[in-house]
């Protein structure tokens, strides 16, 4: 699967969770419903996975952790807040980078519309 098939396929998955829900839960509750719904198809995710920091040479378990991981490849955000503001990007992407991935995906499920809640973040 191209890593755009894979983003395609993670934000349809939350928007199902999100048109199910709605907005105004926690963000635990969305994670364990879109870890509910990348399992159901197939996908191997990762819940609150240990993110440590390399520092010198040596590895920092600092309590940083990641949402999701999705097949190893797909970094997930998520957010159950009023807007998301550029800290929320900024997190993400030094996640991107501590991590040394590509993609990440920041969501924001206390939207309306969930698609106006989705960002996309390349670490280049």
């Amino acid at each position: 699967m191209t890593i755009n098939n894979l983003t395609r396929s993670i934000i349809g998955s939350a928007i199902e969770v999100h048109k199910e829900l709605g907005p105004g839960l926690l963000e635990s509750t969305y994670e364990a419903c879109l870890f509910y719904e990348l399992n159901q198809k197939g996908l191997f995710v990762e819940k609150q996975k240990i993110l440590p920091v390399k520092y010198k040479g040596i590895e920092l378990e600092i309590g940083y952790r990641i949402d999701l991981l999705v097949e190893n490849q797909v970094l997930i955000e998520l957010k159950s807040v009023k807007e998301i503001l550029p800290i929320h990007s900024a997190q993400l992407l030094s996640y991107l980078k501590i991590s040394n991935l590509q993609i990440g995906l920041l969501f924001n499920f206390n939207e309306t519309k969930l698609v106006d809640g989705v960002k996309r973040i390349i670490n280049n």
